[in-house]
């Protein structure tokens, strides 16, 4: 049995001495870059290795061009995947401490664009790890390498090009997953341009945790997404969201939910706003 969307703390609890799973602790802070490489080295699940978001599981950063995690090329994570043990047969589980928000849900979203699908986040992180008082170690560990061999899924990527395509086309949903403040244009800290894409819609992916930081039901999470596709195929749902992250928690809400693979627009907000050409809105739409 593989797991693709989440898995729990005890479920992979049983699991952690399997050389077949690989265990990827991605804890990062956009405030402090290094932090979760030190909280990493002072106390991590068994067998994990480190995944950071801006060297792992980010590309060249190109000023004025790509937003502020664009995605590595494709080879280049290959190559880290390889680097991590990670292979067709490995079972992979991501953690952080966000509820899976920060950069877990975006190594499950990058190994299915390359074609690996036994991915899974820890459902509740580290909190929840930490709160059932499971067995942590420190230092850092490494795993035997292993070939990684990517499949690339094209269709899960959305350009800036593509998403000027659908622009108020009714027949694709283009999902806003950042707070409903920074969707208004209120309350901008990370990015230079405050807005939102004209035509998209506002759907935190804060709302898909519950108040003890563990994913809402497949059937509450199902009710939430569909209040927002109406009647588009899933399929043609498109989320962003700052820089590509914290979008990737919407999509495995949503293909937790059962309703599929909807599209990433990978470059996100950060990306948008380079192009002085591309509209913005300041409000809800």
């Amino acid at each position: 049995m593989s797991y693709t969307t989440l898995i729990s703390v005890s479920e992979l609890l049983r699991h952690i001495t399997n050389p077949d799973w690989a265990i990827i602790d991605c804890r990062f802070s956009l405030d402090d870059r290094d932090r979760g490489h030190r909280d990493y080295l002072h106390a991590h699940i068994p067998g994990a290795i480190y995944a950071h978001l801006g060297k792992d599981l980010s590309g060249h950063i190109i000023p004025g061009k790509t937003g502020r995690h664009p995605l590595p090329e494709p080879k280049t994570f290959a190559r880290t995947l390889s680097n991590w043990g990670i292979d067709d047969n490995v079972q992979v589980v991501a953690y952080d401490d966000k509820g899976g928000a920060m950069a877990a849900a975006r190594l499950w979203w990058m190994l299915r664009w390359v074609g690996q699908h036994a991915v899974a986040v820890l459902n509740g992180g580290w909190p929840s790890w930490m709160k059932h008082n499971y067995p942590v170690t420190s230092n850092a560990e490494t795993r035997a390498q292993r070939s990684f061999l990517p499949r690339i899924q094209n269709d899960f990527v959305f350009s800036s090009e593509d998403v000027v395509k659908i622009l108020h086309n009714q027949n694709f949903r283009l999902i806003d997953s950042r707070s409903a403040d920074r969707y208004r244009g209120e309350n901008e800290t990370i990015d230079p341009v405050a807005g939102h894409i004209p035509g998209a819609l506002s759907v935190p992916f804060a709302g898909n945790l519950g108040a003890d930081g563990l994913f809402l039901s497949q059937k509450d999470l199902k009710t939430r997404f569909q209040q927002v596709l109406g009647d588009i195929p899933p399929e043609r749902a498109v989320f962003y969201c700052g820089s590509g992250v914290t979008a990737a928690h919407n999509l495995l809400a949503f293909t937790h939910a059962g309703l599929g693979d909807a599209r990433l627009y990978a470059g996100s907000w950060s990306e948008w706003i380079t192009n002085p050409g591309h509209p913005i809105m300041k409000r809800s739409e």
